[in-house]
């Protein structure tokens, strides 16, 4: 029997709760190894960090990164999620996986990951079949796919990495699969929702329904939705941009994103998720993350930064990042886990925060006031990756969300081929 995507099984924001509780929530950044961790079955264990980095103003080391691969990317190319019963992989994961590796122009990983994506989650082609978002041990033994159904914030991710990678690498191919995975996205997975218009569903249309449309404000990146709609402006996404952007105004009336929303066709306005409530949380982190990369020549950056002023104002007044917020009372409650803090870097840089982000960076591994222990569970490495690298100048998005990447300015990789 297909199993809907609405159920729990697809809802990542549960698990990532419970797993992080059960990792403790004290684990940090993989750079900051010096040995290797215990390993599962058939994990590859952590390359350590350099002991003589080159300087800073000759190079962006990138040992995070070099750990991320050695510890989360299997041979084959599965990016691994250690700290699930299932050893789960997902589409998220492969996505992330293929945009670090072009980020720190990584083309062997970056084909290890897409060929395997296609293979075990795309039945061998992209350019046919949205990727199952899940894949891992079976209860009644064996690996394969757990979840048929995609999810439409990995299949955005790997369209732009492809993308992307065709741009910069020169490969036509690459570019060529990039724009059928597109195709694909906009086909199965953006409708015309009644007195919305067209948006993005977290899901295949096809297990959608009304008249409450379930919505994900992370899974809508502006940067992204910028690229497509320059790469396909005879498709949609300039409609599901601007309704994005609506969405985020509607959504954040205390200053903060939830992580899931809905539009009710019936009272014509966005409203509270029927199954989530208002709660932002493991998801809605990205949004900032998001917002805090986005071009400062992007007209709508301002406006989004406002939308998203809560966690600003928090750290401005000397508050901790919360684990939960409620974004209708504001109320906050919980200590945030060390990637929340990754993903604040971009946004508080965006804000101009100075002294938040100078707290922030203490906090993450590395800083001044940050312990040397394990590395962190793979969704908040992401969350570390992404922020940090953004903000050593790796990488960051241009006005209509092209890659700009400081290949030039990489240190040689210590991790082992």
């Amino acid at each position: 029997m297909r199993r809907s995507p609405i159920t729990p099984s697809h809802d990542r924001l549960s698990g990532r709760r419970a797993l992080l509780r059960a990792a403790g929530l004290a684990l940090a950044l993989p750079k900051l190894v010096t040995a290797a961790p215990a390993t599962a079955p058939g994990q590859v264990p952590a390359a350590p960090a350099s002991a003589a980095a080159a300087p800073a103003d000759t190079c962006h080391p990138a040992t995070d990164w070099a750990a991320f691969a050695a510890r989360h990317i299997q041979p084959d190319g599965r990016v691994i999620d250690f700290n699930t019963p299932q050893q789960q992989s997902t589409s998220e994961g492969q996505s992330y996986g293929m945009f670090f590796a072009l980020v720190h122009n990584d083309r062997a990983t970056f084909a290890r990951v897409l060929a395997w994506t296609e293979v075990n989650l795309a039945g061998g082609s992209l350019a046919k079949q949205l990727p199952a978002w899940q894949w891992g041990r079976k209860p009644e033994g064996g690996w394969g796919v757990l979840d048929p159904n995609a999810a439409s914030d990995a299949d955005l991710w790997i369209a732009y990495a492809l993308m992307e990678a065709g741009r910069l690498w020169n490969d036509a191919n690459y570019r060529a699969l990039g724009r059928s995975l597109l195709a694909l996205a906009a086909r199965d997975e953006v409708i015309a929702v009644p007195g919305l218009g067209r948006m993005l569903l977290p899901w295949p249309k096809s297990v959608a329904g009304g008249p409450l449309w379930r919505l994900n404000p992370s899974y809508m990146p502006l940067q992204l939705l910028r690229y497509f709609q320059q790469a396909d402006p005879t498709g949609p996404w300039s409609e599901v941009t601007e309704n994005t952007l609506r969405m985020i105004g509607a959504v954040t009336p205390k200053g903060f994103a939830p992580d899931w929303c809905a539009w009710s066709q019936d009272s014509r306005g966005f409203v509270a998720d029927p199954q989530k409530g208002a709660a932002g949380s493991y998801d809605a982190i990205r949004v900032y993350l998001w917002a805090g990369m986005l071009s400062d020549k992007d007209p709508a950056r301002k406006m989004l930064l406002l939308s998203l002023r809560g966690p600003g104002q928090l750290l401005a007044d000397h508050q901790p990042v919360p684990e939960y917020v409620d974004t209708t009372s504001g109320a906050v409650r919980g200590m945030a886990p060390l990637g929340f803090s990754g993903a604040m870097l971009p946004y508080l840089k965006a804000l101009g925060a100075t002294d938040a982000l100078a707290a922030q960076v203490a906090r993450v591994p590395g800083g001044r006031g940050a312990p040397p222990v394990a590395p962190l569970p793979y969704y908040e490495q992401c969350l570390l990756l992404f922020g940090q690298a953004w903000l050593d100048g790796r990488y960051e998005f241009g006005r209509n969300g092209q890659l700009q990447t400081s290949w030039r300015t990489l240190c040689r990789s210590n991790r082992p081929a």
